[in-house]
């Protein structure tokens, strides 16, 4: 990369964390970082009831929207049965509304890509984190040449080498058959992985076909996941590569004012249960009722989810139907970071707990937030549920 290239890319990264709230003389124990999620969102293009998700057009990039991301995790386990879990995102941000956009030239970028992947074994925490550019108009250039974009047939997201992509030339209009590698580091401090993704349900569509209400306002975000990944491939870890398999969930979303200005940050549960069913869950805190203009119901949570039959048949979760009770926190880098949770949900008789066997899993990236795998058991019981995977920010 030359001097001149980077230091555009370092003013595009710059211009995108202020945005954020997490400029460099934010400090490090900040909660700030997703709040700006909330800012006003003039001239961008909004996700809204009754807005039809179109495949396989919408697994591509959708850059009249601010922000979007294609979001896996995976609970997977090594030969010899050591439970482990990854990540691998790609963020998109539009650093303008299409209206105030520049002409595309070699130079100009209106459009920061971040990607992030993270392995984590037991104690053990890898995390890496990237940055590309790219411009939303007709480019000069192939899109395949781009340092970072995102292309619908056949399925391609890439950020440099990261890359999540189909392997076969086909309309993959439910992302069948991918494949997934990115690796950071070298020698024995190389760390990553080659995997292949196959589905074994349907996508499932969250909210009201596919808009996901996240504050009692209304405002939200398209939203969908492909819940039935099966996992298989090689992880590299301290140098050593073994080989895993498990189960995967990738989430699709992408909106232009994910927040209210009164939410600071989310908690947010993909969960595998052993019966085969699936369950996503999410508390955003505060923004919770429009209904009264008390202080107390301002402050109030907003939470909705969605249970997924083993035959991939979804159900939304109203707010008043999920219960979320923090039980335990732990010192995370330097934060006090809810790792054990009751959840539960009324209306299919759930009543579970959640808890990070291991809380060391912060991500230490330009945004920090938690992210790890979990265990589920029986409330009343204490059997084993199933598995999955927590997400909080704001912290």
């Amino acid at each position: 990369m030359s001097l001149l290239r980077w230091l555009s890319l370092s003013l595009l990264i710059s211009n995108s964390l202020a945005l954020y709230g997490c400029g460099e003389e934010q400090p490090t124990n900040s909660s700030a970082g997703f709040a700006g999620l909330g800012q006003t969102a003039e001239g961008f293009q909004h996700a809204e009831p009754n807005q039809a998700i179109r495949f396989p057009q919408d697994h591509a990039a959708h850059p009249d929207y601010r922000i979007e991301w294609w979001y896996l995790t995976a609970n997977l386990e090594d030969a010899d049965g050591v439970p482990l879990g990854l990540q691998w995102t790609l963020f998109r941000q539009a650093l303008m509304p299409p209206g105030e956009r520049p002409e595309p030239t070699p130079w100009a970028a209106d459009q920061l890509w971040m990607a992030h992947m993270a392995i984590s074994q037991g104690e053990q925490h890898h995390v890496a984190e990237r940055f590309g550019r790219s411009h939303s108009q007709a480019p000069l250039y192939q899109p395949h040449d781009a340092q970072a974009g995102v292309i619908a047939t056949p399925f391609h997201a890439w950020l440099d080498d990261w890359q999540l992509k189909a392997t076969r030339k086909v309309d993959n209009a439910d992302f069948n058959d991918l494949t997934l590698s990115a690796y950071s580091g070298e020698d024995t401090s190389r760390f990553g992985y080659t995997l292949t993704l196959t589905t074994e349900g349907p996508l499932v569509f969250h909210g009201e076909k596919g808009f996901s209400q996240k504050a009692a306002n209304g405002q939200g975000s398209m939203y969908y996941s492909q819940p039935f990944w099966q996992i298989e491939g090689d992880v590299t870890l301290n140098g050593e590569t073994k080989s895993v398999s498990g189960r995967g969930w990738l989430d699709r979303e992408w909106s232009s004012q994910l927040l209210d200005a009164r939410q600071s940050g989310w908690d947010w549960f993909s969960i595998h249960l052993n019966d085969g069913h699936k369950l996503m869950a999410f508390q955003l805190r505060g923004g919770g009722d429009s209904s009264d203009d008390t202080e107390a119901e301002q402050d109030a949570d907003y939470r909705s989810g969605t249970w997924v039959t083993p035959q991939g048949d979804a159900t939304p979760l109203a707010t008043d139907d999920i219960t979320l009770t923090p039980l335990a926190t732990s010192s995370v880098a330097g934060r006090e970071v809810p790792t054990r949770w009751r959840l539960e949900i009324a209306s299919v008789g759930l009543d579970i707990n959640i808890e990070a066997p291991h809380a060391n899993r912060w991500m230490t990236t330009s945004v920090p937030y938690w992210e790890g795998e979990v265990v589920v058991n029986d409330r009343a019981s204490g059997e084993p549920r199933g598995v999955g995977y927590l997400e909080m920010t704001g912290y």
